[in-house]
């Protein structure tokens, strides 16, 4: 059991680094929505275009960043939306029954479909062919606009993250049952 709460330790270290740039991501979000609107109207002002839809793009990357990227981190910390009427009231055992039982039946199942649902549509992306071969990345149908390839991989990084912090709060809760000190 302690080299699997090592594991999980391990796990939770790389959540909370995913976590951070999570939270930078909401940052540089909100810094390039703001260029976008100054830019805009300044533009607007003295006839010269300052933006283009490459910033508007980033902006949409960087706010799917902000999620994809902190499900692990919300999931570790128990910010997750939870009916507490009832599980705020039970023991710190029931507790890791239900969340054991729920984290591997319904979330390690969830991974394991989007990983795998959202496989061909990223390789797709990423310009591979029926023949196995690989031909020109995904763009954007805007002008100016970025490459669709880089943002659909982090379906992975996102669902691979969710499914490595389930694996560590099954080991916690596994822990927890077995009053075993992490």
């Amino acid at each position: 059991m302690a080299s699997l709460l090592k594991l999980s330790h391990w796990i939770d270290d790389l959540t909370e680094y995913f976590g951070k740039a999570s939270a930078f991501s909401v940052l540089l979000t909100i810094l390039v929505g703001f260029y976008n609107v100054i830019a805009r109207y300044a533009g607007r002002f003295i006839g010269i275009k300052l933006t283009s839809n490459l910033f508007i793009e980033l902006q949409w990357y960087l706010f799917s960043l902000t999620f994809l990227l902190g499900f692990a981190y919300v999931l570790k910390h128990g910010a997750n939306v939870r009916v507490d009427f009832l599980y705020a009231n039970w023991s710190p055992k029931t507790k890791a029954w239900v969340d054991l039982v729920g984290h591997t039946i319904f979330l390690i199942t969830f991974c394991i479909i989007g990983i795998y649902v959202t496989t061909h549509p990223i390789l797709q992306s990423w310009g591979h062919l029926p023949d196995g071969s690989y031909g020109a990345w995904e763009l954007s149908p805007d002008p100016d606009g970025l490459p669709r390839a880089p943002i659909k991989s982090i379906l992975w990084v996102g669902l691979g993250m969710l499914l490595l912090q389930t694996v560590s709060e099954i080991i916690k809760n596994i822990s927890i049952i077995r009053n075993v000190e992490r």
